[in-house]
């Protein structure tokens, strides 16, 4: 980092500072974020090459849950046993409706025996803490919340504190002393991310989250760290198999008349998509009928969460669940774009007449996308659903994330009727995938021995 790339004393949108050469800001999530940071393509290679930082979580609150009851609240609204659940560690909980569809998901850690708290989340379960009466005590508070991913995503973080982090294993957490921060300020560190590989989040105050962004972004300057803004930031869920509400599919708290009118839903600063889910009549992209909620939705089954359920307790929607356990309909694959056809809606740009719908890289349509589908079919037959098209310079190939019938093999190839309903369509040709894609060790698997101290040699 040059002299002139520095930050301006006291200059900051929202949680991070206004960098010179950071061209684009974006209105995500009810707040200004980073939209590109370092250029889309540099974004796209960081978590497989070297480390990113993302502000990109930032902007919903956290939410804690406490009380003697908060265990049992957590029980009812969720999929996953959360009594088997060690203090100091995190749980990806998965909430639904009556019908088994997801209603909200998110990152909850423990913290004690009677207090939790979640992440990157809309605020389903404070809406039913109150419509169901539980005697459970909610909190919210504006954190900043950064993920540090890639190969050299430790190393930045050691070279950050100056000294070796090796010990907080995958889901788990721990405080962080971040050196030119007030020793005061709670700052954690958790070992977990969305890139498909090494990962790290680190969570504290918002006021304090400009400093902390910096000080991140200047540790990593050695290890080639970039600014991963919202642009690019579906690309590393797309290659690393992470569905994600809001962006691969919406959640059916949208869908809730009572909840999308409750005071709390404006604490979430929800994405744009939620009121077009409430109000189909306003229309969804896509080749998929734009009334066609569901085929925006997804169950726990179909995004391949089902090994989460634990059908111990008694929860919302276990009925449903349950008996899509008994026989599983659909699963989320990797689809690969056909090149060709991939190029014939480029060169329809270029020709008299309607063209097809165009690609913008690396995401179609832009994130949060969560509402758009587009039918896939093999043989004329319907097989399954779409989410965005997303180009993944790594590979350099078209991919998407696609809900399908649940004996589609790799190999096996589809269409996908790319454009939205009622425009000119293009069928696509695409081959069922591996999923994930992404074919680099995974965050849980990472080899920490094979990753180089960052802390650096003290003079």
């Amino acid at each position: 980092m040059t002299d002139n790339e520095s930050t301006p004393a006291g200059l900051s949108v929202y949680d991070v500072p206004v960098y010179p050469d950071v061209a684009t800001y974006g209105n995500i999530l009810g707040s200004l974020h980073i939209w590109e940071g370092d250029g889309w393509k540099r974004e796209s290679m960081s978590w497989k090459t070297g480390a990113y930082i993302a502000s990109n979580l930032s902007g919903l609150p956290e939410i804690t849950f406490s009380g003697p009851h908060a265990q049992d609240f957590l029980s009812k609204v969720s999929i996953n046993n959360v009594y088997n659940w060690p203090i100091g560690t995190s749980k990806h909980l998965v909430s639904l409706d009556e019908h088994g569809l997801i209603a909200n998901h998110g990152l909850t850690v423990r913290d004690s025996e009677d207090s939790f708290r979640q992440f990157g989340s809309i605020p389903w379960l404070p809406y039913l803490a109150e419509t169901l009466g539980a005697d459970v005590t909610v909190t919210f508070r504006q954190i900043f919340l950064y993920q540090v991913a890639g190969p050299a995503s430790l190393q930045v973080l050691e070279r950050l504190i100056g000294e070796e982090l090796r010990d907080v294993t995958f889901l788990g957490f721990r405080p962080l002393r971040i050196p030119g921060i007030p020793a005061d300020v709670e700052i954690e560190v958790s070992r977990i991310g969305m890139a498909g590989t090494l990962a790290y989040e680190l969570r504290g105050p918002i006021e304090h989250g400009p400093e902390v962004f910096d000080a991140v972004y200047r540790a990593g300057a050695d290890f080639g760290i970039v600014r991963l803004g919202w642009r690019t930031y579906v690309v590393n869920h797309t290659e690393g198999g992470f569905a994600q509400q809001g962006c691969t599919f919406l959640p059916s708290a949208y869908g809730d008349p009572q909840f999308a009118t409750h005071p709390a839903f404006g604490l979430s600063a929800p994405a744009a998509n939620a009121p077009a889910a409430n109000n189909p009549s306003v229309g969804l992209p896509g080749s998929a009928g734009p009334a066609d909620i569901r085929a925006r939705m997804r169950t726990p089954f179909e995004v391949n969460w089902g090994w989460l359920a634990k059908f111990d307790h008694d929860f919302i929607g276990r009925a449903a669940l349950e008996a899509e356990a008994a026989a599983p309909r659909r699963k989320t694959v990797t689809l690969r774009w056909n090149k060709e056809d991939v190029l014939d809606v480029i060169a329809s740009q270029f020709e008299p007449g309607e063209e097809y719908k165009h690609f913008e890289f690396p995401t179609t349509p832009p994130s949060p996308a969560g509402g758009h589908a587009d039918l896939v079919t093999q043989d004329g037959v319907e097989v399954g659903t779409s989410s965005l098209a997303v180009y993944s310079y790594y590979y350099r190939e078209m991919i998407s994330h696609a809900v399908v019938d649940a004996d589609r093999q790799i190999g096996d190839e589809v269409i996908v009727h790319w454009g939205d309903h009622g425009a000119r369509i293009k069928e696509v040709r695409a081959t069922v995938e591996r999923f994930p894609y992404l074919d680099l060790p995974t965050n849980k698997d990472y080899d920490l021995n094979s990753v180089p101290s960052g802390v650096a040699a003290v003079a």
